[in-house]
Parts: C-alpha cells; sequence; structure tokens
C-alpha cells in the first residue's frame, strides 16, 4: 500500500547506503580542504545521529527496569512481535534527510544561517503553539482515528501494545509525511522571515524527539511537584501517564505535547493526572524506604519467580536490552559495532564490583505469574578468583535475603551461582538461613533430565567425562539402574568409589572407572562434562554424538561427529512479555537449570533443590516440565 509501506522497506538494513550521498558529500569538502561545518549535508548527518541518539538514550533508560521498575505505566512487558515490528523506527530519519537535503537547495540553510537568533527562537514557539499543535490535534483526532485510510494506517502505530520510546515513530510512511509537514513549521517559518538560526533547527528537532519519547517511553518521570507548584501547567506539558491512557482507549488525549487542545476538543482523559499522581506516589513511597526494599509500594507487583543470573564476560555485559534492545531480542554473538563499547563497559562493570547490588535486568509472566531474572553483578572470571569468593557469596545471600522478604515464592541459582566450590550449590545460604521462605532451587535436576532424555532409548554404553562433578554423578547414577554401562572418566579413585557405593548392589558394575581417553574409542556416545580439546575429541569413533553439560561449550572439530547444545528448554507458546533471549539460546529457549527453577514454581513444591540432585527426583522433576508444556530443544528442532 503506497500510503502505508516505505519506498525502502526491501533494503534491510541495505537502507543506511541512502545516507551514501550524505557522506559522499562531506568527504569530498573534507578531502578538497573546505570547511565542513558549513555544509548542510554534514548538519544533516549530525541531525540524523543526534536524533537517533535521543532515540536510543530514552530506550536504554526505558529498558533499566532496575530504576523504572516501579514506575512503569504498562505493566505488560514488551515483547519479540513488538521489537520486530518496530525494527525499523528509524525510517523517518532517511525521509526527513532527504526532505531536509531538498529544503537545503531552496532555503538558506547552512552558512547563511547565524548560530543563534532570539527572535526566531520565539517565533518558533509562537508558530508551534498557534499552528503545530492545534494542526496536529486536528489531524490526529479526525483523521488518524478516523474511518478513512488513514485511520487504517495509524493502527500500525496503536499496535504496539507496550509503548517505548521507538514506538513513537513506528508508523507508515504517509504518517510521516504528515508529521513532517507539521514539524517543519516552527522550523521554516523563521528561516522565511529572516529569523533562522543553526541552534533553532538543532533545539527544536531534538526537543521535538525528545518529547515524542517521553510521551512513549512508559515510565512515569515527569515530577509531580511541578504540577502542584504551577496547577497550569498541566495544560502545556503532557507526561508519559497521559499518553498512554490515549494507547489505551484510543479515544482520549490527542494532542502533540499540549493537554490544553485535549480540554479545549473536550476530549482529555479525566484519570490522566489521578493515575500520575498514583504512579508517582508510588514511586516516591519505594524511594524512600531503604530498609525493606518494596515494603512501601505494595501496588508494585512482586515476583514469583527469580532467576539469579550473572555477568559472563565484557561482551556478553552488552547483550542486555538496556543497551540495544534489538541486540538482546537475538541469541547473543560477537558483533562488531560492540567493540567500540568495550573500554566503557569495564570501566562500568569495575564500578559495579565496587559498589552494585543484585539488580533487574529483565522479566516475563507465564501462567499467571511473573518471573524476574536479577543480575548478580559479577563477571564469569571473578568467580575463580580466591580473594573474591566471599563478597560473591555476600551477594547472592543479599539477592536471596531480599527475595524473601519480598515474597518471592523461588530463586533459582544459575551457572556459576551454584559453583560447588562456591556455596555447595545453594546449601550454604539454607544452612546460613534455615527460615528462609523462599525456596532456594540450582535446577541441576532437570539439566540432568534433559541430558538423560536426550540419549538413545537403546543406548548401551556411555564414555562420560566430568563424571564426578554434581551433574556426572547424578547422571551415572542415573544410567546404572537403567543398567546402561557408564565409563567415568577420573583420575580420584576416591570419588568414584563413593559414587559407586550410591548405586544399588547390583547396578555397581554398570560404573566403570577410566582414567583415558582411548578406553572409549569404540563408544559413540560421549557425555562431555569437562571441556576436551581436539586431541581428546580424535579418540571418539566416526559417528559419535558429543552430548555436553560443559560451559562453555566444546568447540566443533569433529566434522565425523554430531554436537549437542548445552541442556536447554523452550518455554510454553503461552509466555508473555518475553522480549530478551537468554545468551546464545534462541527466542524462547533458556537453560535447563532455568526451567527447572520455573517447574518448581508452577508446581508449588515447597523443598529447596539444593546440594546433590536427588537422582530419585529426575524423572519426577522432567515429567513435571512437560506437564506445564516445556520443551527440550531438541524436540522442538526434529
Amino acid at each position: 500500500m503506497v500510503v502505508s509501506g516505505w519506498p525502502w522497506r526491501n533494503m534491510g538494513n541495505l537502507k543506511y547506503l541512502l545516507y551514501g550521498p550524505f557522506v559522499t558529500r562531506v568527504a569530498w569538502l573534507w578531502r578538497e580542504g573546505e570547511s565542513i561545518k558549513y555544509s548542510w549535508c554534514f548538519h544533516i548527518l549530525l541531525l540524523c545521529s543526534l536524533r537517533a541518539l535521543v532515540h536510543q538514550l530514552w530506550s536504554t533508560y526505558s529498558n533499566m527496569h532496575f530504576l523504572t521498575n516501579h514506575r512503569r505505566i504498562v505493566k505488560m512487558g514488551v515483547d519479540f512481535k513488538q521489537i520486530d515490528q518496530e525494527w525499523h523506527w528509524d525510517d523517518f530519519l532517511i525521509l526527513q534527510a532527504y526532505v531536509a537535503a531538498v529544503a537545503g537547495l531552496m532555503l538558506p540553510l547552512s552558512c547563511d544561517l547565524p548560530v543563534w537568533d532570539f527572535a526566531g527562537v520565539v517565533a518558533a514557539v509562537i508558530l508551534h503553539v498557534v499552528v503545530a499543535e492545534p494542526l496536529y490535534y486536528l489531524v490526529h483526532r479526525f483523521f488518524f482515528h478516523g474511518d478513512g485510510v488513514l485511520g487504517k494506517c495509524h493502527l500500525l502505530h496503536h499496535s504496539s501494545t507496550v509503548p517505548q520510546p521507538f514506538t513513537a515513530e513506528h508508523a507508515t510512511f504517509f504518517e510521516h509525511v504528515l508529521l513532517l509537514s507539521i514539524v517543519t513549521v516552527p522550523v521554516i517559518g523563521p528561516v522565511l522571515v529572516g529569523h533562522g538560526s543553526i541552534g533553532l533547527i538543532y533545539g527544536y528537532l531534538s526537543m521535538f524527539d525528545f518529547l515524542r519519547c517521553l510521551g512513549h517511553c512508559n515510565t512515569e518521570v515527569v515530577p509531580l511537584q511541578i504540577f502542584d507548584f504551577f496547577p497550569i501547567l498541566r495544560f502545556f506539558l503532557y507526561t508519559p501517564t497521559y499518553h498512554s491512557l490515549h494507547h489505551q482507549d484510543k479515544d482520549t488525549n490527542f494532542c502533540l505535547f499540549m493537554p490544553l487542545f485535549d480540554f479545549l476538543g473536550n476530549t482529555l482523559n479525566a484519570k490522566a493526572w489521578d493515575l500520575h499522581r498514583q504512579i508517582s506516589l508510588n514511586a516516591t513511597a519505594k524511594s524512600s524506604v531503604k530498609s525493606n526494599f518494596y515494603d512501601a509500594a505494595k501496588k508494585v507487583r512482586v515476583p514469583d519467580f527469580v532467576f539469579l543470573a550473572h555477568i559472563v564476560d565484557i561482551s556478553s555485559a552488552l547483550h542486555a536490552p538496556f543497551v540495544f534492545r534489538s541486540f538482546a531480542s537475538l541469541p547473543f554473538s560477537m558483533r562488531l559495532f560492540i567493540l567500540p563499547l568495550w573500554p566503557g563497559t569495564l570501566i562500568v562493570t569495575t564500578m559495579m564490583w565496587a559498589w552494585a547490588k543484585p539488580f533487574l535486568v529483565s522479566f516475563y509472566e507465564l501462567r499467571g505469574k511473573l518471573h524476574h531474572t536479577w543480575v548478580v553483578p559479577r563477571l564469569g572470571y571473578q568467580y575463580f578468583l580466591p580473594f573474591a569468593t566471599k563478597g560473591i557469596n555476600k551477594q547472592i545471600e543479599h539477592a536471596i535475603l531480599k527475595a524473601d522478604r519480598l515474597g518471592v515464592k523461588v530463586l533459582s541459582l544459575a551457572a556459576l551461582n551454584k559453583n560447588e566450590s562456591l556455596n555447595g550449590g545453594g546449601v550454604l545460604f539454607v544452612n546460613m538461613h534455615p527460615n528462609l521462605k523462599v525456596r532456594v532451587v540450582h535446577g541441576n535436576t532437570l539439566t540432568a533430565a534433559v541430558i538423560l532424555g536426550g540419549l538413545p532409548k537403546n543406548v548401551k554404553e556411555v564414555f562420560l567425562t566430568g563424571a564426578t562433578s554434581k551433574l556426572g554423578r547424578a547422571i551415572a547414577l542415573y544410567l546404572s539402574r537403567r543398567r546402561v554401562r557408564v565409563m567415568m572418566l577420573t583420575l580420584s579413585t576416591e570419588r568414584f568409589q563413593k559414587i559407586q557405593k550410591e548405586a544399588p548392589a547390583d547396578c555397581q558394575k554398570y560404573l566403570v572407572q577410566v582414567t583415558k581417553y582411548q578406553t572409549a574409542k569404540n563408544c559413540k556416545t560421549w557425555i562431555v562434562g569437562k571441556w576436551i580439546m581436539p586431541r581428546e575429541q580424535s579418540w571418539a569413533p566416526a559417528g559419535t554424538h558429543f552430548h555436553q553439560f560443559v560451559v562453555p561449550p566444546i568447540l566443533h572439530f569433529r566434522k565425523d561427529c554430531t554436537y549437542g547444545d548445552l541442556a536447554a528448554m523452550r518455554l510454553p507458546d503461552d509466555v508473555q512479555g518475553l522480549a530478551v533471549c537468554e545468551y546464545t539460546m534462541e527466542r524462547g529457549v533458556i537453560h535447563a537449570c532455568h526451567a527447572g527453577g520455573v517447574v518448581h514454581c508452577l508446581e508449588g513444591w515447597q523443598h529447596h533443590e539444593v546440594g546433590a540432585i536427588d537422582v530419585d527426583r529426575i524423572d519426577v522433576v522432567w515429567q513435571a516440565a512437560l506437564k506445564h508444556g516445556l520443551k527440550p530443544v531438541s524436540w522442538t528442532e526434529s
């Protein structure tokens, strides 16, 4: 459809090549030794960059859930569908760049303009209030929300269920053409009467974008006090709450930035200011109580389940929704564009080591239960520093006690947060605080179940590395009960015998200690719990499948063998508000230990799952996971 489709919609990310003529012109001027600061093409590029930065900074803030959780207006989370819909939110910048280029040929928009002209600023303010605001109100109310073609086009903007800064620009081509004609009035007007300035162009467009993002940020940031001191200001500045109500009922609050025109048009939602006050007071109550994190804001929903993760490394720290929302919605992989951010990220993570506490990074909802992911502000390598272990355990303990105070039902420890050498898989905290109401779980029972579920049904023999680890022990004992011969690779006879004695007397013969990889040269089922190099992998016969529970995953050296992924499960289809990929996992897929905590919560189990894995519960947890609609990734890929 001509009015809705963008001319370059089929170009994908290649659309940025459309900036090529501007870049070429600026590069040519620079090569010729001419000053680029007088080039209109340079200002167009700089303006587009600054405007994109405004939107990105607002997106960063609104997705900092550890700061905005108590100020969120629409409580639902953004999902992958909305992120994909808004992926090309910046199309409007290309449109406006070319319109500006044409205007630059017709009007004195570069070297002939002064840096500042106060009279021009006054004229722009008058034109905005007298022309832009009422014109936008009329177009928005009677055309964008009418029954005609424009009304149908505007449905695209309202298809985003949770307002976000990028939602502000998620609209059709023709809508942006109309919006541009309104935006240009306060900018071009002063130029035509001889009072234009570079400062006016930059300032007005930046403020316009700032206020658009403000209205769509889904976080109430406008202080309540300014309306208490200056009540009349309510009619001249809208709030995020005010505009969110428009997205909810669609029949009120049509104004651009000034509610005055809704008041004059009798379309002002009476709930707007009361809701603004309620959200502001809740947030103020929370921030004023230091001893009890949530107690003063009972209207803020408490999570039922918390997954306590940690930062893997500098690169993965950038895989957070408050850095780049679109990047976080895809499985993590190294990208060149994140390299320049490393130095700043290193500084921030160092500061977090010194001062930060566990914080909320993402959330979703499943079967009416709110699930949070909190992050311990520590990098993976720090878990292996002897002097850092006490501090890390303090951070984990802080998160557990905080969850206990809030009324969280289940807290699941991720990856290194449950390291056996660190805290015994969570045993340390349960022993220190025997009266915990929150259930602490490591989720490894389901991890073992997923690994075991991926083995061939008729398997008779397996080769197991990492055999005396928590997971290795459980896998070995489970398979021995199924009369599967397990070659356990370990140099410690003492640890092997301790595990062997746990098996039923008639099953102990199926557990065999081996000390060399060569022993498995005829075994095609390897379960890898310890990182192995190409030399070790070379002993596996052709056709071997490497199942694994080692982090990081082993590299795929053998072309004549197959490699399994880390144990993971896909969340049920009715999950809501999920917009972040869990590290390298695909969309909707979570690590099995995370899934184990989810099942613990959905089942309402009242026991802690810490320390050694209870082999008797592997099948119980597995069946519970399947009952609730969680599926192993291998099932969903087949």
